[in-house]
């Protein structure tokens, strides 16, 4: 049985091997940012397997926390690929904010009032 165990931990840090080559001499930032989720989501079976293997089932909620922040990092590098920031783009009101020609709540009152004509 542990032989199962060990074979599947070997293949587990080969396709993480794997991963971290492909993450080193992706082409693209999009092939690199899908070879670092690959790897996180390998990692999060190693730790699986680990556990099962010790008998330390404590381990897999540190796995299923890793597993969400893996899923966190890709949306938010994906989104600064896209975008090129993190947060929304408003970029009416940081034009504004910028030139100093109107503050944001004299933009938000006109928007409001567009859409309440618009109604």
């Amino acid at each position: 049985m542990i032989e199962y165990y060990l074979v599947a931990g070997l293949a587990i840090l080969i396709a993480m091997a794997l991963g971290v080559c492909r993450a080193l001499l992706g082409p693209t930032v999009f092939d690199r940012i899908l070879a670092v989720n690959l790897f996180g989501t390998k990692a999060v079976l190693l730790v699986a397997v680990f556990a099962f293997f010790s008998g330390r089932h404590d381990l897999l909620d540190i796995s299923l926390l890793y597993s969400l922040l893996n899923f966190v990092g890709v949306i938010a590098a994906l989104r600064l690929v896209e975008r090129g920031k993190f947060f929304a783009n408003n970029s009416k009101i940081e034009q504004e904010h910028l030139t100093g020609d109107q503050s944001a709540g004299e933009i938000n009152l006109e928007n409001k009032q567009k859409g309440n004509q618009d109604a």
